[in-house]
């Protein structure tokens, strides 16, 4: 009842035909870059400085937002008296 029913004769699968419409384009290579030591010390010193100004502007923040809690918890003193 439930059994797939197969055909006699197998038919073979029809033959590919499809033809690209375009070629594929020509690789080009990358050009070839050239790292020296002055390059490689110029990264690593910018790195390092944008690393100590991120570091400089936390520490900077972190500060401000205590001075601001500490100014308004003198000031709260000062108004409940």
């Amino acid at each position: 009842m439930f059994l797939p029913k197969y055909p006699d004769v197998p038919t073979p699968p029809p033959a590919h035909t499809h033809t690209p419409a375009d070629p594929a384009p020509a690789r080009r290579s990358l050009p070839s870059i050239s790292i020296d030591q002055k390059t490689v010390a110029a990264v690593l010193v910018g790195g390092v400085v944008l690393t100590a100004l991120l570091a400089a502007v936390a520490v900077t923040a972190i500060s401000v937002a205590v001075a601001a809690v500490v100014l308004r918890s003198m000031l709260r003193d000062q108004h409940r008296r």
